[in-house]
């Protein structure tokens, strides 16, 4: 295997596509996938000369192998001892006609696929062997649910790990098939959020509840319908994220003034703590875990075992809706919200202390994350 040099490195290859193949991943082209990878890598298609990536269009493969291979000059990525992307530098026609054959192209270092299955993945916090594999159409199935769950984080909430994965996977095959965008998706989840807030207000928990559920599985699919299909976006993600960070706020204060129509309604002093809390502890914890990222380049949850665990059911949207369901069960919705203040004093409290842990473990050695670690 060679490393590029820094003369080498400041040249980008463009991407060539080898062969064609009608099978669709994600309703996309071979074609049309590759282009959009490329472009998101900042690479450029073409069939010139220059350095160049090469791949094999009988592949599907994870993002993440073309950011492996544009690393690596001289060398080609196999499966199973077939070429399936190769870094050439003389334009790569004699490459391209070895590999039309299956053949591995001549003077280059060999990578195999098999060697290097583990990634970190820092953006979605985890661990994990990136999809590649022939593209057939008995292996769409398999391989959109490979590529779906390689979109999914690795470190989340309790109910956006176990409890609708399926249930988005399912949306998600269907809005890339009929061609709706994560945009669209996103729009429709934030008029739900909108309807649920209206709900709460009036004391209509159940139906809230009902219609945040939508929101909140919609709010998985827009993400992992924006990966799978290659189309994230700069605003996509502002939209997406600036929702998901304000309108945790609107929905406690929301609810705090249904509880009247049940007859359960916070004296003035209750409600100003309640709220208080909830306002205080929901800012105050953002605040440490933006601190956290910019002081030690990494999430606060993704840095020891005892990080990521404590993330799924930290005080955040949903973990808190899990209370305020059962309270609602058992007919108490003002003690379910009575505890979801105290649940975010108490997350924000577990925040400060691993804050304050991290700073001092920093003084005696860089602090890395626990999933760096080899498995």
């Amino acid at each position: 295997m060679t490393d590029p040099s820094p003369a080498r490195a400041l040249v980008l290859p463009k991407v060539r596509l080898v062969g064609t193949n009608p099978v669709r991943l994600w309703g996309l082209t071979q074609a049309q996938r590759v282009e959009r990878i490329a472009a998101k890598a900042g690479l450029a298609m073409s069939d010139g000369g220059g350095p160049i990536l090469l791949i094999d269009s009988a592949f599907a493969f994870d993002p993440q192998w073309l950011g492996f291979m544009r690393q690596r000059p001289g060398a080609v990525l196999t499966l199973g001892g077939r070429p399936v992307i190769a870094h050439v530098e003389d334009g790569g026609d004699a490459a391209e006609a070895a590999m039309l054959r299956g053949a591995v192209p001549a003077g280059l270092s060999l990578i195999a696929a098999e060697d290097n299955a583990d990634f970190y993945n820092e953006q979605l916090r985890k661990r994990e062997r990136p999809f590649l594999a022939l593209l057939t159409p008995e292996a769409v199935p398999g391989l959109e649910r490979q590529s779906y769950y390689g979109a999914y984080k690795g470190v989340t909430d309790i109910l956006t790990k176990y409890l609708w994965p399926e249930l988005a996977l399912v949306l998600t095959r269907w809005a890339a098939r009929v061609g709706i965008s994560p945009n669209m998706v996103t729009t429709v989840g934030a008029l739900c959020c909108v309807i649920a807030t209206v709900a709460f207000w009036q004391g209509h928990y159940w139906l809230g509840m009902g219609i945040g559920f939508v929101f909140m599985v919609l709010d998985t699919v827009d993400g992992k319908l924006a990966r799978c299909t290659i189309t994230s976006s700069y605003w996509g993600n502002i939209f997406d994220h600036g929702l998901d960070l304000v309108h945790p706020l609107f929905w406690w204060w929301a609810w705090a003034e249904g509880l009247p129509e049940w007859g359960l309604a916070l004296t003035a002093q209750g409600f100003a703590w309640v709220m208080g809390a909830l306002v205080a502890g929901y800012i105050l914890q953002r605040v440490i875990e933006g601190w956290f990222i910019r002081r030690f380049g990494m999430h606060i949850h993704v840095w020891r075992r005892f990080d990521s665990q404590f993330r799924l059911i930290t005080a955040r949207r949903n973990p808190n809706m899990v209370i305020l369901f059962f309270a609602t069960l058992l007919g108490r919705p003002d003690l379910g919200l009575i505890a979801v203040a105290w649940w975010t004093i108490l997350s924000c409290v577990i925040h400060a202390v691993r804050g304050v842990q991290a700073q001092a473990a920093s003084r005696r050695a860089p602090i890395t994350s626990w999933l760096h670690e080899a498995p």
